[in-house]
């Protein structure tokens, strides 16, 4: 600090930032808490010194007081590139443009990643032999006691003390971190093992010409499955890259190495006729089809597959030559792998079946690592790595889905074909019986092959009837989208306008002559948005994923949505449920579908009856394993239909009635296990709906 004299009566004092010495302590342990990850930060440290070997030695960590000793063969440090590089914190030497002596890209540390394991021990002791001056060895001893209490950064001297290579030691570098403050855990080991075997993408063909080892059981293990590379046993190897202009092309190879798919950039690019915005990239995808028949005639078995990609599964991502962390670590799933396969599990690979990585060379710099070392900052170029990568993904699901269609359509047409050569064998088969026998076998065989057409023909209207209601519901979902985003909210302001100008020229007339018909047009409109909003909710195809069903929540749900419906048609609606929260192994849409029928069902039946004295009644109960649910109204009841042939397709009383709802409802109800019943008249009189379902619990 110095003062200097302005003029006579001013003075100006100069100072800077100092730092406490605890701020070493915090960076080492907030920003990368991890121990498995600042050990790999030092592997890093090695692979940017050129170093082909790396090894970690852990020495009694089983308790607190223990040492870990890390050796390269690298380059080794001079005293400047220690004092201005090592122990410098918060800016690094390295520039991802100049390549090192064997042509890697650094890896760009800026030293708080290696700060927190070097923190791991009270002391630290690094040993550097210089390859460009072989004939000296530098020492440098850091004790973390000095860094406590009030002491400040840089009054805190460090010596380096510089000694001739006596014992001719090679060149590279040694750090030891000594009486560790806490034992390391075995877990905490298995995630440092996979870390360094993951480090210098062992998939590749040339990983580097960079070893890192762990010295510890928990390695050679992971070592051996790894170098495995059960890669010939993957059914389908997608190969995409990303050129330095942005644009891409992939293929799909088969497990012989046989191109099955190509693309280019046009048929990739979902956004099209843009390139992406990303850096030099190259996706490599191997996918496995994990059942008995596929692993019948091959030496692997399916359950060492599974060991695998256990371990290895998902997609990697490799920076510059090196792994970046968490993208491809357990339950790390970046690129949604596993949400795509829900929605389509017989064309999309998930984490568990299949093992991936793509490498990136970004001389531009267009990513940037988070400060933690934790994965890279979502920026516009992240973004669009993330793009590519799925829209490589989606391509090769759609090339599989035209392949499976394609064949689905022959087999189709093959069907009747093999059904009639078949008919013909059993036909000459039957001529060959004895003629005393022969006219039974007959008549046996016409009465199943009249059974199985009928059969046939069965399928067949169920086919059509599901069809049907396929299109029912694309069509109302359509008009529900469009009416809900423009006609009624084009009538609601509407109707606003003319309330608010009628009420100025009218003033206390009002209310006399238009309050009430407006009032109407609201809750009308209200109403219709109800229906738009109940119809593009049933469609949802989130909703028709396999879950965990929560009964009781999708009542109350419906009961919500259709509230305002309810109330423009003056219904009183009363449920009385059991208690608990009863839930089965199901979809949401298949709950909603039974729920939403069967109140539609009670609406339809209060055309006839007056405003003012419509009643639903909903109730549940839990009968052993079973959930009993009643819906119930006052309406007419069941008239001219017998009570079974209200869940026939097409059988309805109503004029203008489909006759679907309620055999949706009951083959919704069977898919899930339960059984429906009805009573012509209930408990209020009217139609009284029963749904018998199995519950795993409340």
């Amino acid at each position: 600090m110095s003062m200097k004299s302005a003029n006579s009566n001013n003075r100006v004092t100069e100072t800077n930032f100092r730092f406490s010495a605890n701020i070493l302590r915090r960076l080492g342990e907030e920003l990368n808490p991890s121990p498995s990850r600042g050990l790999v930060e030092l592997a890093k440290n090695a692979y940017d010194a050129d170093a082909i070997n790396c090894t970690i030695e852990l020495k009694n960590i089983e308790q607190p007081g223990g040492t870990i000793i890390i050796t390269d063969d690298g380059d080794g440090m001079d005293i400047q590139e220690i004092i201005n590089g090592w122990l410098v914190l918060g800016k690094s030497e390295k520039t991802l443009r100049n390549l090192t002596r064997l042509g890697r890209r650094p890896s760009g540390d800026k030293g708080l990643g290696r700060l927190a394991a070097l923190r791991m021990g009270f002391s630290v002791s690094l040993q550097s032999v210089p390859r460009e001056s072989s004939g000296v060895k530098h020492s440098l001893l850091i004790d973390w006691e000095r860094y406590t209490g009030d002491a400040l950064v840089e009054d805190i001297d460090l010596k380096i003390e510089t000694s001739l290579n006596i014992d001719q030691k090679m060149p590279g570098t040694m750090i030891a971190l000594e009486n560790l403050g806490s034992h390391v855990n075995r877990s905490e080991i298995q995630r440092l093992a996979r870390g360094l075997i993951l480090l210098a993408d062992p998939f590749g063909d040339n990983p580097a010409g960079f070893k890192p080892i762990l010295i510890a059981s928990e390695y050679s293990d992971l070592e051996k499955m790894v170098e495995a590379r059960y890669f010939r046993d993957a059914e389908f190897h997608l190969v995409a890259k990303v050129d330095g202009k942005g644009f891409a092309e992939a293929l799909v190879e088969d497990w012989r190495g046989a191109t099955m798919y190509s693309a280019t950039h046009e048929e990739l690019r979902q956004k099209k006729g843009s390139p992406y915005r990303c850096p030099v990239a190259n996706f490599d995808l191997w996918a496995f089809l994990l059942d008995p028949t596929t692993f019948s005639t091959r030496s692997t078995t399916i359950s060492e597959i599974r060991n695998w990609l256990n371990e290895f599964g998902g997609v990697h991502l490799y920076y510059n030559g090196l792994r970046v962390a968490p993208y491809g670590d357990k339950g790390d799933d970046w690129l949604s792998l596993n949400l795509m396969r829900a929605r389509s599990p017989e064309l999309r690979p998930s984490t568990n079946t299949s093992v991936g990585r793509i490498n990136i060379t970004d001389n531009d710099r267009l990513l940037t690592q988070k400060t933690d070392r934790s994965g890279f900052i979502i920026n516009e170029a992240f973004q669009e790595l993330q793009v590519f990568a799925t829209d490589a993904l989606n391509w090769m699901a759609r090339r599989r889905l035209d392949e499976r269609e394609k064949k689905r359509v022959a087999d189709r047409k093959e069907a009747p074909k093999k059904s009639e050569k078949e008919k013909a064998t059993v036909k000459q088969a039957i001529s060959t019986v004895p003629e005393d026998q022969r006219k039974a076998v007959q008549n046996a065989f016409d009465k199943y092959d009249k059974a199985r057409r009928s059969e046939v023909g069965e399928l067949r209207k169920e086919v059509q009837l599901y069809r049907t209601l396929g299109t029912v519901g694309i069509t109302s979902a359509v008009f529900a989208h469009e009416s809900a985003n423009n006609p009624l909210k084009l009538v609601a302001q509407s109707i606003r306008t003319v309330q608010h100008r009628c009420k100025n020229y009218l003033a206390e007339k009002y209310d006399e002559y238009l309050k009430d018909p407006i009032e109407r047009i609201f809750r009308s409109v209200d109403s219709l948005r109800v229906l738009a909003d109940v119809t593009l909710s049933l469609v949802d195809h989130e909703k028709r994923r396999a879950s965990k069903v929560d009964i009781h929540k999708v009542l109350r749900d419906i009961i919500e949505l259709y509230t305002p419906f309810i109330t423009d048609r003056e219904v009183a609606i009363t449920t009385v449920l059991s208690e608990g929260s009863p839930y089965l192994r199901g979809s949401i849409a298949a709950i909603e579908s039974i729920i939403s029928n069967l109140l539609n069902n009670s609406l339809i039946a209060f055309e006839r009856k007056p405003p003012g004295e419509r009643k639903i009644f909903i109730k549940t109960r839990i009968v052993d394993d079973e959930l009993e649910l009643r819906v119930m109204d006052n309406g007419p009841g069941i008239e001219g239909i017998d009570k079974n042939d209200i869940w026939l397709p097409g059988q309805t009383t109503r004029p203008n009635g489909t006759g679907l709802g309620l055999t949706i409802v009951r083959d919704a109800t069977i898919d899930l296990g339960g059984r429906v019943d009805a009573i012509e008249k209930g408990e209020l009189g009217g139609a009284e709906m029963i749904i018998i379902l199995p519950i795993i619990g409340a």
